[in-house]
């Protein structure tokens, strides 16, 4: 098996993670074609402009695996982080990739990055469909935070969920 590596992304890495983030969203239902979110998918550079986006690589053949955006309070991306808190957003790993860990070693690095800068808790939404990440979610110690749920759509609904740190 091949070993994950988490690092930030460079400039170079933005066009396979815009790729890789539409591919992921489509591949379990989240997007389609011409959907109003994947412009928002595939401009990494301006995720990187509002916070930090990490990349998961292959470190055999350098390949990326997947992406996430990690920001706090103020940032033009936070959807539910306060004061104290962090959060990450459009967590996507190549389909395929998938089940290979992916997945759980970005949300690892986030909540390292979070505990670095002092937060006490990270939070995140999730869709109320995508049972896989919700089971990653719970399996990893996040908790639903109820008061967190909201719908940026009519047809979209957002659960929120809460890592307490130590």
């Amino acid at each position: 098996m091949t070993e994950i590596h988490v690092r930030p992304a460079t400039p170079a890495d933005h066009d396979a993670i815009g790729a890789l983030s539409v591919a992921a969203y489509r591949g379990d239902g989240q997007t389609r074609q011409d959907h109003p979110y994947e412009p928002h998918l595939r401009d990494v550079a301006a995720r990187a402009a509002g916070g930090e986006v990490l990349v998961a690589v292959d470190e055999a053949t350098g390949a990326v695996l997947g992406s996430v955006t990690f920001v706090l309070p103020g940032s033009p991306l936070a959807e539910l982080a306060t004061d104290g808190e962090a959060e990450f957003r459009m967590l996507a790993v190549s389909p395929q990739a998938q089940g290979r860990g992916v997945g759980e070693a970005l949300a690892r690095a986030c909540l390292r990055r979070a505990g670095e800068l002092g937060c006490r808790s990270v939070v995140i939404c999730v869709r109320d469909f995508a049972a896989d990440a919700r089971r990653l979610y719970a399996r990893m110690g996040f908790e639903r935070a109820p008061e967190l749920d909201w719908s940026p759509l009519p047809e979209v609904t957002l659960l929120g969920l809460r890592y307490p740190l130590a």
